[in-house]
């Protein structure tokens, strides 16, 4: 890479780090003042979805079709930063979205990401933890739409590794289906440890969804793999397991 390549690099990279910071003042203002749950997720969604335009980033959404028009519980692997934001964008707003309880303690992150819709699941204290899955099912029996990372978190390694069990728990109590989607390009925008973002095409395979009835639906752990070999027979990257 040549010193006019690397800067341009790194004037890309400060540009989005800009674009994202614009986005994130305006959905704050947005959490703060607009009224309605709805209103406030329409508006959330489209700031989450403008860093990657103002910036230009090639966003491939394949498989929206395989949405079911009711609710329903979406899985994505989990590579970078990106992803909750990616999704929060061009995903239909509908969905909520369960962050680790970790975020509680940013103040402003838990402002906006509750005022968002977001659920929160501790995952550190038993007791918390319990309480947090409770109502997470609770969520899921009443019919609202959500949206996981069942990995819990990610790594600078290339894989899929080992799905939490509450995505499925929910999805079988109820009684809604899941939605495997893959997420490709995030790690090598974004990957753990980088500073600044760089320029590459994303793409957002949305996969047919796990019906109630379909085999492996009544088990959480058959469900889990399941969901999580759809998703790794579509990316590039290997099963850690």
């Amino acid at each position: 890479m040549n010193c006019v390549t690397r800067a341009a690099a790194v004037l890309w990279g400060i540009w989005g780090w800009l674009s994202f910071a614009l986005a994130i003042l305006f959905a704050l203002v947005v959490a703060a003042v607009v009224p309605g749950p709805e209103r406030r997720r329409r508006l959330i969604a489209a700031a989450a979805k403008a860093p990657f335009v103002m910036t230009r980033v090639r966003v491939i959404v394949r498989g929206l079709d395989n949405l079911p028009v009711d609710n329903c519980i979406v899985v994505a692997n989990h590579a970078s930063n990106l992803d909750g934001i990616l999704l929060k964008g061009y995903l239909p707003p509908r969905f909520s979205f369960v962050i680790k309880g970790e975020m509680r303690a940013i103040p402003v992150a838990h402002f906006l990401l509750r005022r968002a819709g977001s659920k929160f699941v501790e995952r550190n204290e038993i007791s918390g933890s319990s309480r947090d899955a409770r109502q997470i099912v609770k969520a899921a029996v009443g019919g609202e739409s959500l949206a996981f990372f069942p990995e819990g978190t990610f790594i600078k390694e290339p894989g899929i590794g080992r799905f939490r069990a509450g995505a499925f728990v929910a999805a079988i109590k109820g009684a809604l289906p899941v939605v495997p989607i893959a997420i490709s390009g995030a790690r090598d925008m974004l990957p753990s440890g980088r500073l600044l973002p760089r320029r590459t095409d994303l793409t957002i395979d949305i996969l047919p969804a796990i019906a109630p009835g379909d085999d492996g639906f009544s088990d959480n752990k058959t469900l889990s793999e399941l969901a999580r070999q759809r998703i790794l027979a579509v990316l590039d990257e290997p099963d850690l397991l």
